[in-house]
This record gives C-alpha cells, sequence and structure tokens, in this order.
C-alpha cells in the first residue's frame, strides 16, 4: 500500500464537508493545487496575496445537509440559521438565503449585511449582551425578531413596545449550565457565562414579561459554545429547552420556538473528528422529539444556528513566503506575507491549522518542519509554531485550510496592514466577493484638525 504524503490525499466527505480538512472541489492539476477548477497561482497572480477563497460547492453541500437532516428527522417545521458572525458579507447573505437559511445577527452591521443581502426580516434573530439603543430600534422597526439577553434587554423591549403600541415578539437566552470541551473564550453554556439569564431567574422573567401588556414570548434559546465534537452535551440542551418551555406554560406564555444555537465542530487537522451534520442533527431532533412527547407538548419550530460548520472548511488563505531566519540546532522560521491581522485566531486561541505547499501538496520534495510567521510586529504573530512541508523558498505560495469562519469577519488593520481581497471560486471561475483594500482605504476616516494643518 502506497504511503500518504499529504492529507490532502485522504478521501472526501461530500455529505458532511465539516468533517474534511480541503474544500470539496480541491484537486491537484500538473502538481499544483487547484479549487473550484481555479488554479491558486493563476489566482495569485491576478489579484495578489494574501488571498482569500471560498468555494460554492462546499457552502452548499454544507447548506443542504443541515436542510436534509432537519427534513429527515424533525417532523415538525423547522428552520437553520447561519450565525453570521463566522464570516459576514453581502455575498453569504444571499448564499444562505437562497439556500433556505435564516441568518443570526449581533450588531446593526451584520443586520444590516444581512438586509441588503436579501435575508427576508422574518428569517433574521437578533443576539447580543449589550445590543445598544440604535440596534434594538432598528431591529424593532425592521421587524425582526430580538432574543433577549439579560434584564437590560428586557426593560427597553417593555419601553419600545409601550411607545409603538404594539405588539413585540421576543425569545429569551437563557445559560443552560451545562460544560462542553472546547476552548474556555468560546465556551457559553455554563453558568459563568457573559451570555443569557441565569436558569435560577427564569421564572421571574416569565412573571415580568407577563406584566408587560405589548410583549409576548414566543421562543427560548441556548448555546452551550463553539467547536465542539461531542453530542451529548447537545443531547442535554434539548432536554433542558423543553423542561423550560413547558415551565413557561404555567406563567401563559406558548413556547413556539426553540432555538439549541451551534456548535457543531469541524476538521482543522488530521486528529480532529467531529461528528457528521446529519449525526449533529439527528441528536438535536431526537433530543427535542422525546421530551417532547414524553411531555405531551406540542412540537415547536426548531432552529439551530450552524456558523462555522458551514463556511470553515469552504475557505483557504493564500500566502507568500518571504524572509528565512535559520536558529541551528533550534527551529527555521519563514515569513508570510499576512499574519494576525487577517487570521487572529492562533494567537487569540492557540488555534491549529492544515496546510501545504501550492506547488507540492503531496511533499514530494523533500519535507522540513519550518515556524511560520507573520509579517506583524508582534512576537506572538506566529501562525504555526511547527508544521512540515516540502522545501520551500522566497515567492512560493503557502495555502492554509479552514480558514472560511473567523479569519475574514475577525480581521484587523493591525499595523496599518490592508484586509486582503475575498474570492468566490466555482466551476473554474472566480469571482471577487470583497475587495483588498488599499492603504489609502484605510485614512478615509482619519480626521487631522485644523489646527495642526501647516
Amino acid at each position: 500500500m502506497k504511503e500518504k504524503n499529504s492529507f490532502i490525499e485522504d478521501k472526501v466527505d461530500f455529505e458532511s464537508p465539516n468533517k474534511n480538512i480541503v474544500p470539496l472541489t480541491t484537486t491537484i492539476d500538473n502538481g499544483k493545487l487547484s479549487i473550484g477548477g481555479c488554479s491558486l497561482e493563476e489566482l495569485i497572480k491576478n489579484y495578489g496575496s494574501p488571498l482569500y477563497i471560498l468555494d460554492e460547492l462546499t457552502l452548499r453541500n454544507s447548506c443542504k445537509a443541515y436542510k436534509n437532516a432537519l427534513d429527515k428527522y424533525y417532523p415538525g417545521d423547522s428552520l437553520p440559521i447561519y450565525a453570521s458572525k463566522a464570516n459576514s458579507s453581502l455575498f453569504m447573505s444571499n448564499l444562505i438565503s437562497s439556500e433556505g437559511f435564516g441568518l443570526d445577527a449581533v450588531s446593526e452591521g451584520e443586520l444590516l449585511t444581512a438586509l441588503r443581502g436579501g435575508v427576508p426580516h422574518d428569517k433574521i434573530v437578533f443576539h447580543g449582551n449589550n445590543k445598544s439603543d440604535r440596534e434594538l430600534e432598528f431591529a424593532v422597526n425592521n421587524k425582526i425578531k430580538v432574543v433577549v439577553d439579560n434584564d437590560y434587554d428586557l426593560e427597553r423591549m417593555i419601553s419600545f413596545s409601550e411607545v409603538l403600541n404594539r405588539e413585540i415578539k421576543i425569545m429569551i437566552r437563557f445559560t443552560p449550565g451545562i460544560e462542553c470541551h472546547t476552548h474556555e473564550y468560546i465556551r457559553t453554556g455554563s453558568f459563568d457565562s457573559k451570555f443569557g439569564f441565569g436558569i435560577e431567574n427564569l421564572k421571574n422573567i416569565f412573571q415580568e414579561i407577563n406584566k408587560a401588556k405589548n410583549v409576548k414570548l414566543i421562543g427560548l434559546h441556548a448555546h452551550i459554545g463553539s467547536q465542539i465534537f461531542e453530542l451529548e452535551p447537545h443531547r442535554d440542551l434539548g432536554e433542558i429547552l423543553v423542561n423550560f418551555a413547558i415551565e413557561a406554560q404555567k406563567y401563559d406564555h406558548e413556547i413556539k420556538e426553540l432555538n439549541v444555537g451551534g456548535g457543531l465542530g469541524i476538521k482543522y487537522v488530521s486528529e480532529d473528528d467531529p461528528p457528521s451534520i446529519e449525526d449533529w442533527v439527528k441528536t438535536v431532533c431526537k433530543s427535542i422529539l422525546n421530551s417532547c412527547e414524553k411531555n405531551n407538548l406540542k412540537l415547536p419550530i426548531l432552529m439551530c444556528e450552524p456558523g462555522r460548520s458551514i463556511v470553515s472548511s469552504a475557505g483557504v488563505t493564500i500566502y507568500k513566503i518571504g524572509s528565512f531566519k535559520e536558529i541551528p540546532g533550534l527551529k527555521t522560521y519563514i515569513s508570510v506575507d499576512g499574519g494576525m491581522s487577517d487570521n487572529p485566531r492562533p494567537i487569540t486561541y492557540q488555534s491549529k491549522y492544515s496546510a501545504c505547499l501550492v506547488n507540492d501538496p503531496l511533499n514530494l520534495q523533500k519535507t522540513q518542519k519550518y515556524s511560520v510567521a507573520g509579517k506583524h510586529c508582534e512576537s506572538g504573530d506566529v501562525l504555526f509554531k511547527e508544521i512540515e512541508i516540502g522545501n520551500c523558498k522566497t515567492g512560493d505560495l503557502l495555502c492554509v485550510f479552514g480558514t472560511g469562519a473567523y479569519n475574514l469577519s475577525m480581521s484587523s488593520n493591525y499595523n496599518r496592514i490592508p484586509r486582503p481581497a475575498a474570492l468566490l471560486v466555482s466551476n473554474g471561475n472566480a469571482e471577487l466577493i470583497q475587495k483588498r483594500e488599499t492603504p489609502e482605504d484605510l485614512m478615509k476616516l482619519d480626521v487631522l484638525p485644523d489646527r495642526f494643518i501647516k
């Protein structure tokens, strides 16, 4: 049996893209890497580097996997809602809407992007733990459903309903007290969380909403975290949500919608083994179904909020290798033309990724271990503490996989470095979905007071 030289040779799961390191359309043509029928080398020649690339087939297959599984395992109405924080743009809003998804937003910017991208207002939900008055007013005026996170949210929603003298439908978010194995910064369901009402306060909240003339509680929401490989916490969450829907009935609230959040992980590196999208949806659906049947509760509309598992595996980032620094007996640094401004996750979460050379994806050349450094003036700007790839030189292209989520959306202009361009690839065509910033763009909002002008 031939020994694999690279993860590129792994079998690809078309039904559940989150289980793949590479996008579905990844191929090797004449020894060089292509995605979506497009040569990555040619794309860099035409669009420059660094460069974000999204594969349309992977995106759509991920969406279809959620829709098909919900149709298969849940006899009631359901609505998958894309967590737009993962990658927010006019294009993503339009694509997920075309696949029958709703959208989860946490700011006026994300709300506006969703609306202008074509997401219907009644399929948008507005989250967040410190919504501004302006943001809440925007949501209410556009008839967007608000997920009330805390007392401050509730007070203002009651006030808005009184001023407008019309009914406003809300959901409330609570912390279910479920622990899961993920990074502490993306664990949201434990009791010690900045998000949501504590379980012990829910009865009081139900009573408080009863007193409000024009506020109608229609749904409950809970989210336990992100990049989760376990199914048991999501099974537990379904049961908890149903139990509190029953509790809400005691206070004359009919809970018509239950939102289980998201959190399904993806395969960033070879040792990662996330559940399939179908298995995750099946687990959630069975938990809700069994709990409703046991308690003789009418099936609610089931919502879930995938983000990372929709877009991450569809995305790659291409960098150009520049300088080398060899520390004898210790390591060799290679530097790329991006780093923490276009991918802050390694320095923030110590996140791991997979990568290969565009011109040697199968590591046919003699391999060497490198540390891959970003170009920013920060010692911690290291994308890979250690990676084994083929021998490389200045000017070679490095492809980093799994960067579709939380790269572009968390990008910054640290060191006044412009954000990369973003492309969509499909069937041999490449389309621009975000223009590359220029240094001049970064100064458009700067103001130099008159007295400093000589």
